[in-house]
């Protein structure tokens, strides 16, 4: 009787997808040995039955532990990464069970773990914060994630400061990539500095979610094209979560302040030359002042400069820094 009630329950597994792929116009994957998970095509399979087929949009999806390990990904708020990690995810668990999967054309080599660390949950019981909860969740993954590991990340570090989760991020993605395991890693950050990664680490490759402005809106095209996103476009979002306007407008003002506290002297990011980070501890969010020593010594021709006027220049720029350091 046991047995006649598994052979049931396995045919009624089988019947099932077999069903859903027919419906929902699913391709047979090809599953073998290697270490590539290519995607041709894929759609969520639970968010494509909700929206219906012709509103989905598909995208593609190439890891290789070889070329294409990491793929930072960035993009507006509401645009899709985190339903593009779950549709990868949810292919790779599809094809591996034996079902057809929601694609044009899947060829994936055998994952062992899917890793992930997505989502924001506390542990009010413990008394683990939401930041602690995220720490813990990232250290199992660098410890125990494989060369045949999926490891999904989405937005880790922004628990905490904007410079210490930056800082976090950029050495976790670092570290994923310089490990000898090489896990294929999805990587989704709305700290647009971690794209600077690509610039050093060879094998991690900077896509974003397309957006177009139209008279002040902005429109999410679901498309995943390569390269780096300029913009998170917050700010609109809060817009469309119908925030009062007064204080959408008083956001903009301190972004817009924000932004040039990220810019050196000569007008480039700050984190962008590989160097170490020179930004001070805190933006000023409410000032827009010049930096009025910077600007002085942009006036001076060193060249010209007699010892006795160096030296009292420099004397007049170290009281204007100290008067600024109060």
């Amino acid at each position: 009787m046991k047995e006649a009630g598994l052979a049931l329950a396995t045919l009624d597994v089988l019947l099932s997808l077999a069903e859903a792929a027919q419906a929902r116009h699913f391709v047979r994957p090809r599953v073998d040995a290697g270490l590539v998970i290519s995607i041709r095509e894929g759609r969520h399979p639970v968010v494509e039955e909700s929206l219906g087929r012709g509103a989905f949009v598909p995208n593609d999806c190439y890891l290789d532990p070889d070329s294409q390990q990491i793929i930072l990904l960035t993009g507006p708020n509401m645009a899709g990464k985190s339903t593009y990690m779950r549709q990868v995810a949810l292919i790779v668990i599809l094809a591996q069970m034996g079902s057809f999967v929601s694609a044009s054309e899947a060829h994936l080599g055998v994952v062992d773990r899917i890793f992930t660390r997505i989502g924001a949950a506390d542990s009010l019981a413990r008394g683990e914060s939401t930041f602690m909860v995220e720490m813990k969740e990232t250290t199992r993954i660098l410890r125990h994630a494989s060369a045949r590991s999926l490891v999904l990340l989405d937005e880790v570090g922004r628990g905490t400061s904007t410079f210490d989760g930056i800082s976090i991020a950029w050495a976790v993605a670092e570290h994923l990539h310089d490990a000898e395991y090489r896990a294929r890693t999805l990587f989704a950050t709305h700290y647009h500095e971690l794209t600077d990664l690509a610039l050093t680490k060879d094998r991690v490759k900077n896509f974003n979610f397309a957006v177009k402005e139209w008279k002040g809106e902005v429109i999410f095209l679901r498309s995943l094209v390569e390269g780096t996103a300029s913009r998170s476009y917050g700010i609109h979002v809060a817009r469309l979560a119908g925030l009062p306007a007064g204080v959408v407008e008083r956001a903009k003002e301190i972004l817009n302040n924000l932004e040039r506290g990220e810019l050196d002297e000569r007008g480039q990011p700050r984190l962008a030359r590989g160097a170490r980070s020179q930004v001070s501890p805190q933006m000023a969010l409410f000032g827009s002042e010049t930096n009025r020593i910077v600007e002085e010594l942009k006036k001076v021709d060193a060249s010209v400069l007699t010892p006795i006027e160096a030296l009292n220049l420099l004397h007049v720029l170290a009281e204007e820094a100290k008067k600024e350091g109060r």
